[in-house]
């Protein structure tokens, strides 16, 4: 299926998904929310593509956020729809097991950071800046924000980005721990790449287990973390793939991963 604001295509296990709007500083708007959530539903639906990277297209801009031209020239449209797709497909109402990698290449604001944060790995080129900036245009950062910063980087230092609505750099955003790592711009989809090749030699079930486990357990205390039945877990305590691994490890050969 072609898309108008997004590019996809699948290789070897991975799905690039590649925001579209470079006139627009790939910001987005709700005809580009329905499509990264069509391409994202179809992601996670595809037994086939066990990784997801996304970035956007040139070196300036992941995504600038919501497109604020468009919602001033649409505004009472905008107030009368009230099923629009998430921002970003995935910043809220999607859940996704399989892994997502951000390449921010640029402008990672509002929006952006938020579709950003709501990935599990972040590589991030040296010359991006992030931020929140919506309190200055009169907005909240809505799609997720609000939530997730104070919950990625300590309380005081999301706060400080929140209320001035300032940016950081990229050097800042991983001395804070909100992104994994900082390369130069033409080592950024070669080094999310690499990030997703190492996921990829793990059990695909293990990998996605792993993920719900972790996310899902933040919200309880520990001890009612470990009690809690999670489904990834059970479909990985009886796949092929739990055999797998102990008997290639015991056979001396790299396992098979078949995410059955």
């Amino acid at each position: 299926m072609a898309y108008e604001f997004v590019n996809y295509e699948k290789k070897d296990r991975i799905a690039y998904v590649t925001i579209n709007r470079p006139e627009r500083l790939n910001a987005l708007h709700p005809p580009a929310n329905q499509e990264l959530l069509d391409v994202f539903t179809d992601f996670k639906n595809d037994d086939d593509s066990w990784i997801a990277i996304i970035t956007g297209t040139g070196d300036r801009s992941f995504s600038a956020g919501n497109d604020l031209r468009y919602t001033a020239e649409n505004f009472e449209e905008r107030r009368r729809i009230s099923n629009r797709a998430p921002f970003g497909g995935i910043t809220s109402d999607f859940e996704c097991h399989k892994p997502l990698i951000a390449a921010v290449n640029g402008y990672a604001l509002g929006g952006g950071l938020e579709l950003a944060m709501a990935c599990d790995i972040i590589v991030i080129a040296d010359h991006a800046e992030v931020g929140l900036p919506e309190p200055r245009v009169g907005l909240i950062a809505g799609a997720g924000g609000v939530h997730r910063l104070p919950r990625h980087i300590p309380l005081k230092r999301a706060m400080g980005m929140m209320l001035t609505a300032k940016r950081i750099s990229a050097q800042d955003a991983y001395d804070l721990g909100l992104v994994n790592e900082v390369v130069s711009l033409s080592n950024l989809m070669s080094t999310a790449e690499k990030w997703a090749s190492d996921i990829l030699e793990a059990a695909p079930l293990s990998v996605r287990a792993s993920k719900q486990m972790a996310y899902e357990g933040l919200g309880w205390p520990l001890d009612n973390a470990f009690a809690r039945k999670y489904t990834e877990e059970a479909k990985f305590q009886t796949s092929n793939d739990m055999r797998e691994g102990p008997l290639a490890f015991s056979e001396k050969r790299p396992p098979n991963w078949t995410a059955s």
